[in-house]
């Protein structure tokens, strides 16, 4: 595998792991849910990021919490974040089985979920994207994950792979310039000495 490709799907594997967004949640948080129009107008340009950007690492450091999205049509209805905590364990021995990871009519919840203690909502309308993962974070207890000295060692190797190729990238522009100057200039040359 070249260079390239390699540097990418680490990148690729990197962005899940660290990052913002990459937090470990309390043990009482059961489910989230965002309910956002499926269109960045009208406010809804934060929870898009929250679920392009955040979501995939929150659910990497989080694989038992139930993350599910619902995006609608409706340019101006709300752009919400549901958590759902779960109420103390009873009995050991009770199962749930898992929630849907989309939901196709906002009518409907999911069902198949536990019974929740309590059910906090954020409103995500004309909000900034870290401006909502503060706020997720403090009402679940989030806890901010640190990159290990591996990791972040793999991460100055891509951005020196990254300046690298930048250098490599104006060096090869910068060649490719000069051969069209000499090939303008040849080319201008034969033309005079045809015309001669």
């Amino acid at each position: 595998m070249n260079v390239a490709k390699r540097t990418r799907k680490l990148k690729a594997l990197l962005d899940v792991r660290v990052g913002p967004g990459a937090a470990v949640l309390s043990n009482d948080v059961k489910r989230i849910h965002l309910d956002f129009a499926s269109k960045l107008n009208d406010g809804h340009f934060g929870a898009r990021k929250v679920w392009r950007q955040y979501f995939p690492r929150l659910k990497y450091h989080n694989p038992a919490i139930s993350m599910t999205v619902n995006r609608t049509l409706d340019q101006e209805g709300p752009a919400t974040l549901t958590v759902f905590f779960a109420p103390p364990p009873r009995s050991p021995s009770a199962t749930v089985s898992p929630a849907p990871s989309s939901s196709t009519d906002p009518s409907t919840a999911p069902s198949g979920h536990a019974p929740t203690n309590r059910i906090e909502t954020i409103d995500m309308k004309h909000k900034h994207e870290n401006e909502i993962l503060s706020r997720l974070l403090e009402l679940t207890k989030g806890k901010s994950y640190e990159a290990s000295p591996d990791e972040l060692a793999e991460l100055r190797d891509v951005d020196n792979e990254k300046r690298r190729s930048e250098r490599d990238r104006e060096g090869q522009a910068r060649l490719n310039e000069v051969k069209r100057q000499e090939k303008a200039l040849l080319d201008l040359a034969r033309g005079g000495v045809e015309a001669a």
